[in-house]
């Protein structure tokens, strides 16, 4: 196919949910062309040499909670693509003073080490992590659709009412199964507490005590080729250098699925959109952001407890009030002196990421949305704090502040990697309140990204549902098999 030839289908933008999108629909027989506007495919989920040559570093992200979980992976297979890495410790929270919490994929063995708070973290995610499945189902999708599992949903929902709200405290004693917790749902880059955020935390503590968090071999671009590989495989093409400024200047298509922001839909499309439309995607809020920084080490990072070195994912930050103040403080558009930093060393699990005996080490901390900060020492010194000795193992790093994520990547407006806030409000109205929010008015335009639902994170599933409608709305198709 050349580029200006017609097409049943076009995607525009190849982050994961537009590469998963690309894929179902190629799959059931339609011809495809992804057009991606950075000179190789992948958004965020690429892998390339940051600091010194030999080191390969994921670009955003580097550890993968919903890679075993997700619908559209396990139909598409992955685990049978590539090669997942799954730490028998799921993620660590070091405190001062060389403890950790240890978060293991085995959860009786997580409940032992945590004693008197043991028996209210098990009361607290048994039923979610025995139903792992059901909570998948419905955190999967809309949240209007009603859930296959109802009592499931419910005590989900129980639970993000106690872990959203000040009564987070209530059922513990001490201070490391909460600070656990709350850097599990700090992620949603959020003040915490909130339901949001609790959601966030339950949902991949549950995959944590489940399936695991795993880490591919090769870094995240291994996931990206593996989707490029079967895209082709099957007729499809993706061409880079390609950016889109306006969906009329498009090749024509049946469908066009678009994995961009709501307000790059907005830009798009323009005037053609209805007033309403586009009033709610001009309304739709972005969130906090993440700056972030690589590094090269000469060794492991020498953690203060030994067990920590274990943990594809590390949590530092210290107890939940540290972290929840850090986080408020984002919120209010400052910098924390005590940061939340999410820490990955991948190499510890793969050997091809690093030369021999040397080390990468993946990090990225929370700061206000647009900031122009350097978060180099912030992160390098909250590290020093649980590793002391770390800054003498750094052979070279390399950082980008929230406002380089953006210009990197269009969809991190602001540095707001989840491509909009995943406040509840935005959980249940992503982009709009809808039981199909990945139709568009416009016909045979689809919205096909983390800023449609089930938001963010490596999954493909926005893309998945967007390829679903479009499937069935433009082509009378059904899902087709997506097996290797």
């Amino acid at each position: 196919m050349a580029r200006g030839d017609a097409v049943d289908a076009i995607v525009v933008g190849s982050g994961p949910n537009g590469l998963a999108a690309a894929v179902t629909l190629a799959r059931a027989g339609l011809s495809v062309r992804v057009h991606e506007a950075a000179a190789e495919p992948g958004g965020g989920a690429r892998t390339a040499e940051l600091t010194l040559p030999g080191f390969r570093h994921d670009v955003c992200s580097a550890v993968h909670p919903m890679a075993l979980a997700s619908p559209f992976f396990r139909a598409f297979g992955l685990e049978r693509r590539i090669e997942l890495r799954v730490p028998e410790l799921s993620f660590a929270h070091p405190l001062d003073g060389g403890r950790a919490g240890l978060a293991w994929r085995d959860f009786d063995r997580t409940v032992a080490g945590l004693g008197r708070d043991g028996r209210a973290y098990r009361r607290l995610l048994a039923q979610l992590v025995a139903h792992e499945a059901a909570v998948t189902e419905f955190t999967g999708s809309t949240l209007l659709r009603a859930p296959r599992h109802p009592l499931v949903a419910a005590g989900f929902g129980l639970r993000a009412l106690e872990q959203g709200t000040p009564a987070w405290n209530l059922r513990f004693r001490g201070d490391v199964a909460p600070a656990m917790l709350t850097g599990v749902a700090a992620h949603a880059i959020r003040p915490l507490p909130s339901l949001g955020t609790a959601g966030t935390g339950l949902v991949l503590t549950t995959h944590a005590h489940a399936r695991g968090w795993p880490i591919p071999v090769g870094g995240s671009g291994a996931i990206v080729a593996a989707l490029v590989d079967d895209l082709v495989a099957h007729g499809g093409e993706v061409a880079t250098d390609a950016a889109v400024d306006d969906l009329a200047a498009l090749p024509p298509a049946r469908a066009v699925l678009l994995d961009v922001t709501p307000r790059a839909l907005a830009r798009l499309a323009g005037d053609r959109l209805p007033a309403r439309y586009r009033r709610a995607l001009r309304g739709f809020r972005y969130g906090n952001a993440a700056a972030k920084v690589d590094f090269a080490l000469a060794g492991p990072v020498p953690w203060a407890d030994p067990a920590v070195a274990g943990a594809g994912t590390v949590h530092l930050g210290g107890t939940r009030e540290e972290i929840a103040a850090g986080e408020r403080d984002v919120a209010r558009g400052r910098h924390p002196s005590s940061p939340y930093v999410l820490v990955s060393q991948p190499s510890t699990l793969d050997e091809s990421r690093a030369p021999e005996g040397r080390h990468v080490l993946w990090t990225y901390t929370h700061v206000p949305a647009g900031s122009t900060l350097d978060p180099t020492e912030a992160v390098t010194r909250q590290v020093e704090r649980f590793a002391p000795g770390f800054r003498d193992l750094v052979l070279a790093s390399s950082s980008r502040s929230a406002e380089q994520m953006q210009a990197e990547n269009p969809n991190y407006i602001g540095g707001d990697i989840a491509s909009g806030a995943p406040s509840l409000a935005q959980l249940v109205r992503r982009p709009v309140l809808s039981p199909d929010p990945w139709r568009t008015p416009l016909a045979g335009v689809y919205l096909a990204s983390a800023s449609t639902p089930p938001g963010p994170g490596v999954h493909g599933l926005a893309g998945w549902h967007a390829a679903a409608s479009a499937l069935r709305h433009e082509f009378g198709l059904g899902m087709p098999r997506l097996a290797p």
